[in-house]
């Protein structure tokens, strides 16, 4: 039955999840979770499921009531070191395209999941107007939802919005006033990858100086997150 999942059933910033290889660790996690109660009330319970192996993609997508526009797709890398070891984080770095997921199971996870999920809250009486995010699981039984939100993605986003040839502003307004939306994008790819203090998720130092993020290469940005502008040695800089 090892490994198994286990999640806080509530909101921990993406780092509420523990994939347990052994009995001994999934105890651990459980005593964190619930009896020391790591991530407050979040973690006051828990959601236990199966662990899925392939391909994992985010499916975001604009919504206004049972109108989907999806996005291009991205791949979240959560765990904490290379080669998929550490714990897992909020997203340790994302690219797009994804090229080993096809369209046609882009389409299929927009048409079974997305479409589904706008279409039921509008008969629920609480249509939805914003972003829905659907982490999925490409698997040989095909895809499987892994997490759902109504937000963008991080660090999806960031590799996703860069490669938007549309006017981002005018495609919220148009959401807005429930107009149709026609989503252009750019044929390139994107990359980000996530600079984070020693320690990361655990416990890290804080207070850290940011230097050297200047860069003569083109078409590199700098997201910041978790960052507050200081003075240090008479200098501006940005500390985590």
């Amino acid at each position: 039955m090892w490994p198994i999942v286990i999640k806080a059933d509530g909101l921990a910033a993406g780092k509420g999840v523990t994939v347990a290889m052994t009995l001994e660790e999934a105890v651990d996690c459980l005593h964190d979770f619930l009896e020391d109660e790591k991530f407050g009330d979040a973690s006051a319970s828990v959601v236990i499921e199966e662990f899925l192996t392939g391909e994992e993609f985010s499916l975001m997508a604009f919504v206004n009531g049972e109108k989907v526009y999806p996005m291009v797709i991205a791949q979240d890398h959560k765990r904490a070191f290379e080669d998929d070891k550490g714990p897992n984080t909020g997203g340790m770095g994302a690219y797009s395209p994804v090229p080993q997921i096809s369209d046609e199971v882009v389409q299929k996870a927009v048409e079974d999941v997305v479409k589904p999920a706008a279409r039921a809250m509008v008969q629920e009486g609480r249509p939805f107007t914003g972003i829905l995010y659907a982490g999925l699981m490409l698997t040989p039984e095909g895809s499987k939802v892994i997490e759902f939100n109504a937000r963008f993605g991080d660090p999806e986003t960031q590799v996703v919005l860069p490669r938007l040839e549309s006017d981002l502003v005018q495609v919220f307004l148009d959401i807005l006033d429930g107009k149709d939306v026609d989503l252009q994008w750019k044929d390139t790819a994107a990359v980000s990858v996530v600079l984070a203090s020693e320690g990361y998720p655990e416990d890290y130092a804080k207070g850290t100086p940011i230097g050297a993020l200047q860069t003569t290469v083109s078409d590199v940005v700098t997201f910041h997150a978790g960052t507050k502008k200081k003075t240090i040695n008479s200098s501006q800089m940005a500390a985590v």
